[in-house]
C-alpha cells in the first residue's frame, strides 16, 4: 500500500500513452465537427515522414510497383488467343466493361492480366491527386480538384500510365472504399479522407484475382461503384463522393465456386481458359518461362520491339475507334441473337456492338462486318445466359447456334465446329437411320431365318 507497483520498462508509459490517446481522440472528435473534409493524396517517394514510409511499405502505387519488378511480357504468352483478344479490346475501348477469366489452375490467367499493364497508354492527370483526376473533365475529378476547378484555379497537370489496382483476397471494406485518416485528424485537427482502392482505380483497371471467393459484402461495394461510376463513403463523420470509373477484370477457378449473377453481368466479356495440350506450345511455354526467370530484364528486352509495336497498334486503334461504323441491319441482327438466346437486359447488345467496333479499329478498318461480330459475340454473351442445371450445353455453343440462325438462316450452318466437339448432325443421323431401316434384298434361296423371327 502506498507504493507504486513494479512494471516492466515502458509498460506504464504505454498505458499512460493509451489513456492520453483515448482522451485526445475523444476531445479531437468533438472538436472536428463541421471542419472541412480533405482527401489525402498519396505520399511521394521523397517524403521523409514516418507516415510516408508506412504508406510506401503497405500501399505503394501500381506505377511504382511496375517499375520495381519486371512483369512477364504480354507478347510472349503462348496460346490463349481468345483471352489476349478480349483483354486487348478492353484497352482499346474501356467502355466494353472488363473481362471475366475462368479456367483451370496454372493456365496463366493472372499472368496475362498483369502483363497487360505494359500495354496501357498514358493519360493526363492532376499532379499529386489521390483520385487520378482529369485536368479538364469535371466528371472525372475528385472533390479537391473539382472545387479548385470551379473556383477558376489552374490545376497542375502531369501524365501517368493507366493505373492497374489489384484487390487482395483478404482486403477489408474500409481499404476498398477508403476511411478517415486518424493520424492527420489528430495532428492537424481536420477531417482527412484516406483514399481506398476504388479511388486509386479511377480511370484505370481494377483486378480481382479469385473473384469467386470475394466476400459478399465487398461484392456489394464493388457492384455499387461499377454500376454508377461513383463511390460514396459515409463513415466516422465523413461524407464524401468521388468518381470510381474503372475497367473491372476478374479471374478464378470455377471448381472453387460460382459467381453471383449480379456480379457476373457486370463483366463485359468472359473467357473460359483450358489447359494447353499441344506439345509444341507447351514446350515453347516452358522455355519462355525458364528464360524469363533466369534473366527477366534480358527476356523483356528480347521482345521489346514486339511490345512497342503492339502498344502503337493499340494507340492507333483508340484514335480510330470514333470513326468506326456499323450497318443498321447488323445491329438489328445482334439484338435478334440476344433475344433468341434469352439474354436478360440490354447490356449484351451494347457490349457486342462495342467489342465488334473495337476489333475493327484494332485491325485498322472502319466498317464492321458479320465476321467481326462472329468473333466477339461468344465471349460477350455466353456468361449472360440463364443457367439451367439440367442443361449440359456450353453457353458459347448456344450463342453460336443463335448467331447461325439469325445471320445465316439456319442454326446448323457451319456445323463443323460442333461436330469436332462430338455433337451429332441431326440430318446426317436421320439419313443413317433411314438407310439402316431399308430392307436388304436377299438372293434367291438364301436362308431367311427361323420361323417367327420376324
Amino acid at each position: 500500500p502506498g507504493r507504486t507497483p513494479w512494471t516492466p520498462h515502458g509498460v506504464s508509459l504505454t498505458f499512460a500513452a493509451a489513456r492520453t490517446s483515448q482522451g485526445t481522440m475523444a476531445s479531437m472528435a468533438s472538436s472536428l465537427a463541421g471542419t472541412p473534409i480533405l482527401a489525402r493524396p498519396r505520399a511521394s517517394k521523397g517524403t521523409k515522414s514516418r507516415r510516408a514510409m508506412r504508406c510506401n511499405a503497405s500501399a505503394v502505387s501500381d506505377a511504382a510497383a511496375a517499375e520495381m519488378e519486371l512483369g512477364y511480357p504480354f507478347v510472349k504468352i503462348v496460346g490463349q488467343e481468345e483471352l489476349k483478344l478480349a483483354l486487348t479490346l478492353n484497352v482499346v475501348d474501356s467502355k466494353i466493361g472488363g473481362c471475366l477469366i475462368m479456367g483451370d489452375r496454372g493456365t496463366g490467367k493472372s499472368v496475362a492480366v498483369r502483363a497487360l499493364q505494359d500495354l496501357l497508354p498514358e493519360i493526363p492527370v492532376v499532379k499529386n491527386d489521390a483520385f487520378n483526376s482529369h485536368p479538364s473533365d469535371p466528371e472525372l475529378m475528385g472533390p479537391e480538384a473539382l472545387e479548385a476547378f470551379r473556383a477558376g484555379n489552374k490545376l497542375e497537370e502531369t501524365t501517368m500510365r493507366v493505373p492497374m489496382v489489384e484487390v487482395p483476397l483478404g482486403t477489408t471494406e474500409d481499404r476498398i472504399c477508403g476511411t478517415i485518416d486518424i493520424e492527420k485528424a489528430l495532428a492537424e485537427g481536420v477531417k482527412a479522407y484516406d483514399a481506398g482502392l476504388l479511388a486509386r482505380a479511377n480511370r484505370g483497371l481494377l483486378y480481382i484475382d479469385e473473384v469467386n471467393l470475394l466476400d459478399d459484402s465487398l461484392v456489394d461495394v464493388v457492384l455499387d461503384s461499377a454500376a454508377g461510376g461513383w463511390n460514396t463513403v459515409e463513415r466516422e463523420g465523413i461524407s464524401i463522393t468521388h468518381p470510381a470509373k474503372f475497367i473491372m477484370i476478374g479471374s478464378g477457378n470455377p471448381e472453387e465456386g460460382e459467381l453471383r449473377p449480379q456480379l457476373l453481368d457486370r463483366f463485359g466479356m468472359a473467357c473460359n481458359i483450358s489447359t494447353i495440350f499441344d506439345r509444341e506450345q507447351r514446350v515453347q511455354l516452358v522455355k519462355n518461362r525458364m528464360a524469363f526467370e533466369a534473366d527477366p530484364e534480358a527476356f523483356a528486352n528480347s521482345c521489346k520491339e514486339e511490345t512497342e509495336e503492339l502498344r502503337a497498334k493499340i494507340a492507333a486503334a483508340r484514335a480510330l475507334l470514333p470513326e468506326v461504323t456499323m450497318d443498321r441491319d447488323l445491329a438489328l441482327k445482334i439484338s435478334g441473337v440476344c433475344a433468341l438466346v434469352d439474354v436478360d437486359g440490354l447490356r449484351g447488345d451494347i457490349v457486342v456492338t462495342r467489342a465488334a467496333k473495337a476489333l475493327v479499329a484494332y485491325e485498322g478498318r472502319k466498317e464492321v462486318t458479320q465476321e467481326d461480330i462472329q468473333r466477339v459475340i461468344g465471349p460477350c454473351l455466353s456468361h449472360r445466359l440463364r443457367k439451367d442445371p439440367m442443361d449440359t450445353m456450353d453457353g458459347s455453343f448456344k450463342v453460336m447456334l443463335g448467331f447461325n440462325k439469325v445471320f445465316n438462316g439456319s442454326a446448323l450452318k457451319n456445323f463443323s465446329e460442333a461436330m469436332d466437339e462430338g455433337i451429332e448432325d441431326p440430318e446426317a443421323k436421320k439419313a443413317e437411320e433411314e438407310a439402316a431401316a431399308k430392307p436388304v434384298e436377299k438372293k434367291a434361296g438364301a436362308w431367311g431365318g427361323l420361323p417367327g423371327s420376324r
